[in-house]
Parts: C-alpha cells; structure tokens; sequence
C-alpha cells in the first residue's frame, strides 16, 4: 500500500501546502506537482465535472510526484462518491454541508474500514488503491489513514463545534465563509463581513484549543501573517478556475485597449 502523504505530514506535525484545481485534467496535477513546492492538491469535484475513471487518472498523475490527494464532494450522495475516491487512490475525503454530529460522524465511518473495533462503512473492495497487493489488514490500515477533512460552513454546525472536534476521526477542520455568511442570515447585513471574520476567528482558536488542525484557504498571500500569527499551518491556495479567470481578465482588459487605440 501507499504511505498516506497528508496523514504522515499530520502524525509529524508538520505544515501542509495544498493547490486546488476544480478541472480534473491529469496535466494540470503533474504541472504542479512538478514544481516540487506543494504537498498535496485538492479535486474540488463539487464544483467539476467528472467520471470516475477521471479520479483514477488523477491520482495517477499526483502519484508521479509524491503529491498527496484530497477530494472536495457534493453533499450527496456521500458514502458511494467519497469511497469511490478512495478507492480510486484519493489519501483525504473534504465533505461538505453538514448540519450536525451525528452527519460528522457518519462521514467518518465511510471513509473507515468495515471491522469490529473500527465499525467503518468501507468493506474489502479490491480497488485501485488496494491493487498493489497486501493483507486485508493492509487495506484496513490505508482505511484508518485516510484524512477526513470536515467543512464547518453551517451555522447550525458552529454551534456544535466543539462536539464536532470531540469525535475521534475528525482529522482536519475547514472554515467556509461563504456558507456561513448564507445559512447565517448575516448576507443580509452591512456588516457581514466583520461579523464573518469574528465568527472565523472563533472557529479556528476552537480548534487549535482542541487540536484538531485547521486548515485555511487563501487567494493571496495578502492576510498569511494574520493566520500564522494565530498558529495555523495548513493552507490550500488558488484556484484554477481563480487564476484562469483574473488573467483573462486582466491581460484581455489590457489588450483590448491597446488594440483599439492602435
């Protein structure tokens, strides 16, 4: 079996850069991989589209240069899509859109194996993560392994926070602004986005007090002190989607002009 990267990088304590691309597109992962900076790159499959075969090609590519796996699902359905992922090679599962413990936990047991003392959902399905040969008790391992990564975004889940981090097999929190500002209600509000970051700021102080690691997303470098001042150590930064877009247009914005008045 493979050595799970991102849960070898937690066992150690050591800090985590992830890239997230949300195009399922092998060459983008061995771009970024090739650049031997990031430690693993997030499928954020909610917002692509995909096949399953595309998520083994994916896991491929990451493999080819060491990088680390995670998978951002839809809310539904769950337990079919995150363990295919697994199955397919993916070392972390980010789910989204829980509104309560008992959803935490059952997002836990999917990604856990199917034996008396783990009471996981995942039976011995020889997929492609298992086709490097070893013992079934190999494969309950890479089970155990797996980083499950859980979106708090709902109010209602804020709430139950400190609940949430009590579970055993919560590996990595992830604080979603956008979320919580909607299922809040403070969208509606002048000073959301003060009101946001108060909200934020509690949440990722929670989970350091828990030690349960949290994990930020960043779009620039711009607020990075503010968040290693405060003891986080895992980042996930740009987006291809992001990236693509600000170029276009930018240097779109710029040559047009230029053009025109040629």
């Amino acid at each position: 079996m493979r050595e799970n990267t991102i849960r070898k990088l937690l066992r150690e304590g050591k800090p985590t850069i992830c890239a997230r691309t949300a195009v399922v597109w092998p060459d983008i992962v061995e771009l970024i991989g090739s650049l031997g900076i990031y430690d693993y790159v997030e499928y954020a499959a909610e917002y692509g589209t995909f096949t399953l075969p595309d998520l083994d090609n994916y896991c491929r590519a990451a493999e080819l240069y060491g990088l680390g796996t995670m998978i951002k699902l839809d809310q539904d359905p769950r337990l079919f899509m995150a363990q295919r992922a697994i199955g397919s090679g993916f070392q972390s599962v980010l789910f989204v859109d829980c509104r309560t413990v008992d959803e935490v936990k059952e997002c836990v047991r999917i990604c856990r194996p199917d034996t008396p003392t783990d009471g996981g959902l995942f039976g011995a399905a020889g997929r492609r993560f298992a086709y490097t040969g070893g013992a079934i008790g190999e494969m309950a391992q890479a089970l155990r392994d797996v980083v499950v990564a859980i979106m708090v975004e709902k109010a209602v889940l804020v709430e139950q926070l400190e609940d949430v981090l009590a579970l055993p097999g919560v590996d990595m929190i992830q604080w979603g602004p956008t979320d919580y500002t909607m299922s809040s209600g403070l969208y509606a509000q002048r000073n959301a986005q003060e009101e946001v970051k108060k909200v934020e700021r509690k949440v990722l102080e929670t989970c350091l007090a828990k030690g349960v690691p949290p994990r930020v997303e960043l779009q620039s470098l711009d607020n990075l002190d503010y968040y290693l001042e405060m003891g986080i150590r895992h980042f996930r930064i740009g987006h291809d989607m992001a990236v693509l877009r600000e170029f276009y247009r930018t240097q779109g914005a710029a040559l047009r002009e230029r053009v025109e008045k040629a």
